[in-house]
């Protein structure tokens, strides 16, 4: 199964413009997940098979027709639904569109007047897909036929990750056999007898690639006029640069062309990835032309074919999906090389309503984020354990062998991760002052646990144990107790502290918090009381008959209450 963007079940639903100001943290990383390749288990072998019962009861309210298909009669309305619900996107529409539809130009004003050397190197383009509609495919072909120069555009190479879409097999077939008719050799077909996922497939389609240069792409993308000429121009220069293009969104539903912000690509501490913005040093040039130098990468990328394979191409020892981008953009910044986001270079791409059939990526996810951890992060290994709440000493998740990988750092001579966080992405946060983490919960009702509550209020509350990202604690070596997600950088929104607010628990961000000189300090011992520093008063259980669950947070006169915190890192101690 394969799907680059996350940004994830953690199934991601497409979303709206990407905000990269404060505070929209969540809506970029569900952006930047959902802007990935997936791959998907389907029952079906045809988008039209299958029961029509749930459709009947479900298709007039779908998310499809909010914007599209009033005047769809009703068999039409069944169909398109039915394929909305196996692709994650209007099919149904895709297969009425041009195969060579104009896109909008949405390129800064200065890429539209520059001009670029007659010898700059040839690319290979690969699409990698599962599933995928035929129209969806063929349309990414026609605009990288159409939108590439012919000098510069050598093959095309599809890898089918073994689809059991009955379109793709001898329709596909036949449009690659008419096309090579008349260019032989151009479009090449790589087809796995069982599915191996996103990672192995872009490596697939590399190992096929002749082309000095290989772009390695979804297979649900349109191209924009002028996309491969700075993209090439900066890798003649330096073929050690890994180079993204911008990302437009193809709408779902209409299949309109919405033009994003320009962004960088980071990732968090799970290593989703996420949109991000540029660097101060981009915006001081004043320039909206200039490359912007990316510390990581979503998902789609161009790179020189043999530099490709000097770095490491991808770890292949990660399973399906999820952390890959991360660890590439990682290993070519910490190994001499470098990552950019060229504005000039301007492609269009599907966001799907949601992923069709997906397993649960998350266990995938996190392994190969470990795997990433253990080999790049040296000491900042620990923020990954913490943000997914697993125990770094005996975590039960077994990470595969990851000696080659360790020695290829070696052979590189890569700098540290540290080095990676000062030099190339400052606005990461960085919690080394943690000293324990996971859920919170008191002995008297051990099912419960400290959770954020709803985001408006501010509010923490009780309430049954499920590990997930509103129950996260983290204690600090300062006394203070975040709860909630961690934040990622400094340009979102703050973390959140506990705070003893006129004798009533709240969640305060920490930076105004401390500004304020609130009360934020937590005296905490495992196995014993939270008594804050000032005040002296206890968090602490109050029976309340009238509450779901029988208990409600308080702030009281200590009482000897216990509490305890799943994990502790080596050698710290409460």
């Amino acid at each position: 199964m394969i799907e680059t963007e996350r940004c994830e079940s953690y199934a991601p639903e497409a979303t709206n413009q990407p905000t990269v100001g404060r505070g929209r943290e969540r809506e970029r990383n569900i952006r930047a997940h959902t802007h990935t390749h997936t791959h998907t288990h389907t029952k079906a072998h045809s988008p039209l098979k299958g029961d029509d019962n749930q459709l009947d009861r479900s298709f007039s309210d779908s998310s499809l027709f909010n914007h599209w298909g009033q005047d769809l009669g009703p068999e039409s309305r069944r169909v398109a639904l039915k394929m909305f619900q196996y692709y994650g996107y209007n099919g149904y529409l895709s297969d009425r569109l041009s195969m060579d539809r104009p896109i909008p130009d949405y390129r800064p004003e200065g890429c539209k007047n520059m001009s670029y050397p007659s010898n700059l190197p040839q690319v290979s383009i690969v699409f990698i897909f599962v599933n995928e509609a035929l129209s969806v495919i063929l349309r990414s072909i026609h605009s990288a036929m159409n939108r590439t120069p012919r000098h510069l555009l050598k093959e095309i190479i599809l890898v089918d990750d073994n689809s059991n879409n009955d379109e793709l097999k001898e329709k596909l077939q036949d449009f690659v056999k008419e096309t090579n008719s008349k260019q032989p050799g151009f479009i090449k077909m790589v087809r796995h007898s069982k599915q191996e996922g996103l990672i192995r497939s872009r490596v697939s389609g590399w190992r096929a690639a002749s082309a000095p240069v290989v772009a390695l792409f979804d297979a649900h993308v349109e191209f924009n006029t002028g996309w491969a000429e700075p993209i090439l121009q900066r890798i003649k220069e330096d073929r050690t640069r890994i180079i993204s293009p911008s990302f437009d969104n193809i709408k779902y539903d209409t299949f309109e062309i919405e033009e994003y912000p320009l962004s960088a690509q980071g990732f968090d501490w799970e290593l989703w990835c996420r949109y991000l913005n540029p660097p101060k040093s981009w915006w001081n040039l004043n320039n909206s032309s200039a490359p912007i130098r990316s510390p990581a990468l979503i998902g789609c990328f161009v790179v020189d074919r043999e530099y490709f394979a000097e770095i490491g191409l991808l770890d292949e020892g990660m399973e399906i999906y999820g952390g890959e981008n991360v660890e590439l953009g990682v290993r070519v910044w910490q190994c001499g090389g470098s990552v950019e986001v060229l504005p000039c270079a301007r492609i269009a791409h599907i966001e799907r309503a949601h992923k069709p059939y997906t397993e649960d990526l998350t266990a995938h996810v996190r392994r190969n984020a470990l795997r990433v951890a253990e080999v790049w992060m040296d000491e900042f290994k620990s923020h990954v354990y913490m943000a997914w709440n697993i125990p770094q000493e005996d975590s039960g998740i077994d990470i595969g062998d990851i000696a080659e990988r360790k020695a290829l750092r070696k052979k590189l001579q890569c700098k540290t991760f540290r080095w990676y966080l000062v030099n190339i992405y400052p606005e990461m946060r960085m919690y080394t002052d943690t000293i324990a983490y996971g859920v919170l919960r008191n002995s008297l009702k051990t099912d419960l646990c400290l959770d954020q509550g709803p985001d408006t209020d501010n509010i923490p509350i009780l309430y049954l144990c499920h590990g997930m990202t509103p129950q996260n604690v983290y204690y600090t070596s300062t006394q203070q107790l975040f709860v909630g997600i961690l934040s990622p950088t400094i340009d979102d929104d703050d973390n959140k502290c506990l705070v003893d607010v006129n004798g009533r628990p709240r969640l305060i961000e920490c930076s105004y918090a401390v500004a304020k000189r609130m009360k934020l300090h937590w005296r905490f011992t495992q196995g014993g009381s939270i008594q804050n520093t000032k005040s002296k008063r206890c968090l602490e259980l109050l029976e309340n008959n009238d509450n779901e669950f029988g208990y409600q947070l308080t702030l009281q006169k200590c009482t000897g209450q216990n509490w305890t915190i799943t994990n502790m890192f080596p050698g710290s101690t409460l």
